[in-house]
């Protein structure tokens, strides 16, 4: 039971990091733009990444 209360805190700090960040993200200028270019840009990298990935995985189970 003692590892229950770290827990609590942990997504209490995510709940209301989430809502800051929303705050900052909707804000005045290009705040949106911005948040939008970085999560295109984490978003293709991580999809290329991850192919990468399956092809070398695939590649280790497959026959020459």
């Amino acid at each position: 039971m003692e590892a229950i209360v770290p827990l609590n805190v942990i997504v209490d700090n995510l709940t209301e990091m989430t809502s800051l960040f929303g705050d900052v993200a909707a804000g005045a200028g290009l705040a949106p733009l911005l948040v939008l270019m970085g999560t295109i840009l984490v978003v293709f990298s991580l999809g290329v990444f991850g192919l990468l990935t399956l092809g070398a995985v695939g590649d280790l189970f497959t026959a020459n």
